[in-house]
């Protein structure tokens, strides 16, 4: 019998895309192609209902998009210590939990490894936020032990956990040619992580590291938060967010928050959730709003509006310039406008308590701001241009270095075991 390659798997399970890298015994990582050359995959899964087969990742956003019958499931991270893990959801006439389809995702990334490496890897480092859960220790514990089970049903024999910003640390510490104090910034799609940590060449061979970590902080904020924001100031009044009915009452509130969540859309498209909203229409004065409410829901394009959102988001944030969300699946012609300004604005509370946590990070250090050599972003969110200036004004004068947004975390999971 051939005996496993020596090495490790890390897997960045992330809220939004993930990635996976192998690194051997005194190797560099490196990061596996998960889609065609693409080396992150959108954490989605697709249950195809015409063909009965599931669909990850771009193909299963794709499939979506493209108006196949099915299911789209996305931000499953998020369930992560959340008793919705357990709830079941019926898929192609068969009810599955969420901790199920958690365990689908992660076996797919171990087979798509298995095919690149030519064997099937039984040692793995596992990313985790700082919290899974803010201020409730017992859930975080849960999410943890959901994501260990799920690993060890896949086929795994070894598994580690690693904090994603310190694993962040560790791929940018390859890169340096002398000793640095580095506030480690991980912001992605479902929280925003904070590290700081010495980092050096002459450091790489200590057996322990715990001692260059200074400090940690997280907070339960990411891009998917910045979305549901962005949703509800700019697009939901489309559909009757904040309308005022003919007795002067606002419509009720919840089917907006939940619409403009990625991981609680699915349940509004249940048969009491869709006549639940119907029954909305007499807290309406203006018809044509609550038809777009149930053309969204009727038709199931939930998830194709949170996308457009999204998509109008980054490229706001990447020109510089308004961007357009295009509603026309919703009605002809309808669209809503996402400018610099939206984001800086929409997003100031949001951007506050992120950067609050970073700051809180270095006092915890017992470090001044101007004892940190840089500042390391990774995670796709970080960036959204209105965060990075939001970091550059409390830190003024300490350099940004952007990394690999996407792969960085993985790569470093893989070096914490070598």
């Amino acid at each position: 019998m051939t005996s496993t390659p020596p090495g490790t798997l890390g897997i960045d399970f992330g809220t939004s895309n993930s990635a996976v890298s192998w690194a051997a015994p005194q190797q560099l990582a490196r990061l596996i192609a998960l889609e065609g050359k693409a080396q992150a995959m959108p954490t989605a899964v697709f249950f195809n209902a015409e063909d009965q087969r599931t669909h990850f990742g771009r193909d299963a956003v794709a499939q979506y998009l493209g108006g196949v019958e099915g299911r789209l499931m996305r931000s499953l991270k998020s369930l992560l210590g959340s008793p919705l893990l357990q709830e079941k959801t019926e898929v192609n006439h068969r009810a599955i939990s969420f901790a199920e389809i958690v365990t689908l995702f992660l076996a797919e990334l171990r087979e798509r490894a298995t095919r690149a490496l030519g064997h099937a890897p039984t040692r793995v480092v596992m990313g985790r936020p700082v919290h899974f859960v803010d201020d409730d220790a017992a859930r975080d514990a849960q999410a943890q032990q959901a994501l260990l089970e799920a690993a060890l049903a896949v086929g795994f024999e070894q598994v580690r956990f690693q904090l994603e910003p310190i694993a962040a640390a560790l791929d940018y510490e390859r890169r340096l040619t002398r000793e640095s104090v580095v506030l480690v910034v991980d912001l992605g799609g479902g929280t925003s992580d904070f590290t700081v940590v010495r980092l050096g060449p002459a450091r790489q061979a200590r057996p322990d590291r715990n001692d260059d970590v200074l400090a940690t902080t997280g907070v339960h904020i990411g891009g998917t938060d910045f979305d549901q924001r962005l949703s509800l100031q700019r697009v939901m009044p489309l559909l009757g967010y904040r309308h005022l009915g003919p007795q002067g009452r606002e419509v009720p509130s919840r089917v907006f928050f939940d619409l403009s969540t990625w991981h609680l859309i699915q349940w509004l498209y249940l048969p009491r959730a869709l006549s639940q909203a119907q029954a909305l229409r007499a807290d309406y004065a203006d018809a044509q709003l609550h038809a777009r409410l149930m053309t969204v829901l009727r038709h199931r394009d939930g998830h194709r509006l949170a996308h457009a959102v999204e998509r109008a988001k980054i490229a706001s944030s990447q020109h510089d310039a308004p961007a357009e969300v295009d509603l026309a699946f919703v009605e002809p012609g309808l669209q809503a406008l996402l400018t610099p300004e939206a984001l800086r604005d929409d997003l100031a509370d949001l951007l506050q308590r992120t950067v609050a946590c970073a700051r809180e990070c270095v006092q915890r250090a017992g470090l001044p701001a101007s004892a940190l050599d840089a500042i390391y972003l990774t995670g796709g969110s970080s960036a959204l241009r209105p965060f990075q200036r939001a970091l550059q004004a409390e830190f003024a004068g300490v350099p940004l270095v952007v990394g690999d947004l996407f792969g960085g975390v993985a790569s470093g999971l893989a070096y914490s075991a070598v």
